[in-house]
């Protein structure tokens, strides 16, 4: 069990290597455990790691397997412990990398991954039932429709929504029927 724990936070600022070097000061200060901010790969820059992109690989911003194995039998190696923030509904969802997130954004109830998120596809209300409610916009629909907010835009290569700093993705059957002359 854990006495006493130091919470480090990684980023592309703080990685790995960078704890692996404070491992001798966190025995000396009498630390049972290092409790470590998630190692999953986050959103590009993420200051956190909690908005999570991929739970099976390791953010490569922070380093490599390598890194986490020298850190972990260092711990080790000194009777320490290492104490992994997992936290499953923290996820990415504004940035492509979550594959699964925006596969159902773009396939809904339609998506392999539809089932791994908790989302009332049968909601009572008719409006909302099979759809996925993404609670983005400033002001109501029309008055962003109608100021040009929304954009449909072309980014590597593929279609989507552009709504400011948001992006989502255009569902399959509705891409193929744009026009295909949009600019990335």
């Amino acid at each position: 069990m854990p006495r006493a724990t130091y919470r480090l936070q990684f980023n592309a600022h703080f990685r790995l290597p960078d704890a692996l070097t404070l491992v001798p000061y966190l025995q000396e200060l009498g630390i049972s455990h290092v409790y470590a901010s998630p190692l999953f790969k986050a959103t590009p820059q993420s200051a956190h790691g909690y908005d999570v992109c991929d739970f099976n690989q390791l953010n490569p911003e922070i380093g490599m397997e390598a890194d986490l194995k020298r850190l972990a039998d260092e711990l080790h190696a000194r009777n320490l412990g290492l104490v992994l923030d997992l936290v499953p509904n923290h996820m990415g969802v504004s940035s492509p990398e979550n594959g699964w997130w925006w596969d159902v954004l773009a396939k809904g109830e339609e998506s392999e991954f539809a089932r791994h998120f908790d989302i009332d596809w049968k909601s009572e209300e008719n409006d909302l039932r099979g759809k996925v409610l993404v609670p983005i916009l400033g002001a109501e629909f029309e008055t962003v429709l109608n100021q040009g907010e929304l954009q449909l835009l072309c980014e590597q290569g593929r279609p989507v929504l552009g709504y400011h700093e948001h992006r989502l993705p255009i569902a399959p059957e509705t891409a193929a029927e744009m026009p295909t002359n949009a600019e990335d």
